[in-house]
């Protein structure tokens, strides 16, 4: 079982890489035997659990991780590497700074963890960035994340929702709304995610804080996209593409309920109401979108 997390992520075009490294990502991106993006998150969560469980526990690896997540659009190559080392350090921050003193060695030896931060903080100092073009958020997608998008950019693929029914597959994109049936084995992996260009990514998220600048003014709304967009500024080319994948989350619902996610036109719509004065569209888009997360999230605490 994957975990319950969402993912933002970055993809850099190759020409963003040094020399060194477009070679490296271009034989990576051609080889056989690299992890397929619709598996990469179950090799990453392969990946950490056997260091988790291994005896001491190793909360980072010794070098960082060689593998990335790979796309390709308009004949070009883009490359969102996994940068798992430094995504493992900045967690097990968070992790410490979420838990109980008392009750973080439970977890994780203080030995280990004291061994890791020091191993972070002779990287930190030397100047090496700090900044992971992943994010992640778990339980929940932070509704800032659906502002870059447009609704016609979703890819929702449905796994069988029930095994014992017809077992078909059914797939859904929306460029054509074509549906692709097959088994079970050749089902692609349950799916919902977003992909767009980082300019119109930017543009529209530029326009989200805008409005709410003008119209909301000072709100934990605004910060959070402000603090998005400040992510996007430091991480992104100019050329990159962003994605915005369900992950996990989408174990959480069945296939009407995914189908229903509008979490995007939401927010967009809400976005317009605000500019265009329709202060009832608005109010009615994002109480929409954020009781369907907060439903979400709620299972967090479920029984």
């Amino acid at each position: 079982m994957l975990p319950y997390t969402a993912y933002l992520r970055v993809y850099q075009p190759i020409a963003a890489f040094s020399l060194p490294e477009r070679r490296y990502w271009r034989a990576y991106a051609e080889s056989a035997d690299r992890p397929r993006r619709v598996h990469a998150v179950a090799a990453e969560h392969a990946e950490s659990l056997r260091r988790l469980v291994a005896t001491p526990p190793i909360p980072a690896p010794e070098q960082e991780s060689r593998d990335a997540y790979v796309r390709r659009m308009g004949g070009e190559l883009y490359i969102c590497p996994w940068q798992t080392r430094l995504r493992s350090w900045l967690g097990l921050r968070d992790f410490h700074a979420a838990t109980p003193a008392a009750l973080a060695p439970v977890y994780l030896p203080d030995s280990v963890a004291d061994a890791a931060e020091r191993d972070f903080e002779e990287w930190r100092d030397r100047g090496e960035p700090l900044r992971t073009q992943i994010l992640t958020s778990t339980w929940t997608v932070p509704l800032p994340w659906f502002a870059p998008f447009e609704a016609k950019e979703r890819c929702l693929i449905l796994g069988v929702a029930d095994p014992g029914a017809d077992g078909a597959a059914r797939a859904r994109h929306p460029a054509g709304g074509a549906t692709a049936q097959g088994t079970p084995e050749q089902a692609p992996a349950r799916t919902l995610l977003y992909v767009t260009e980082m300019a119109l990514a930017r543009e529209r998220l530029d326009r989200a804080i805008q409005v709410l600048q003008e119209h909301v003014g000072e709100s934990a709304a605004l910060v959070a996209a402000e603090r998005l967009d400040d992510w996007l500024s430091g991480v992104a080319h100019p050329d990159a593409l962003i994605e915005l994948d369900y992950g996990g989350l989408v174990h959480l619902l069945g296939d009407d309920r995914l189908r229903e996610d509008e979490s995007v036109a939401e927010i967009a719509a809400a976005i317009t109401g605000l500019e265009t004065g329709q202060e009832e569209l608005a109010v009615a888009m994002y109480r929409r979108v954020t009781r369907r997360w907060k439903e979400i999230q709620a299972l967090e605490h479920a029984n």
